[in-house]
């Protein structure tokens, strides 16, 4: 309605994921101060019939671009956060 052209969908297949906000990991997240973010990326998460997360170290910014790179104190901090929100 909004424009003078013919649009259609290049897929239909892939749908976003998401995961409710009530889920205990997600409470766990926010109680942890770890920030909630959307990404633009597409993984196989639109394949997943359950809830799930993309999590990783690093700047999300760097994510999926030419050189991206990560600090080895990222990597730590990493491994920190997974197992606290393990326990």
């Amino acid at each position: 309605q909004l424009i003078d052209s013919e649009v259609s969908p290049r897929s239909i297949r892939l749908n976003s994921s998401s995961i409710d906000i009530n889920h205990p990991l997600v409470q766990k997240a926010i109680s942890q101060n770890i920030p909630l973010l959307g990404s633009p990326a597409i993984s196989d998460q639109v394949f997943m019939n359950f809830p799930t997360v993309k999590i990783g170290p690093g700047d999300p910014a760097r994510s999926h671009t030419a050189n991206e790179y990560i600090y080895t104190e990222e990597i730590r901090q990493g491994i920190k956060t997974y197992i606290d929100l393990c326990k």
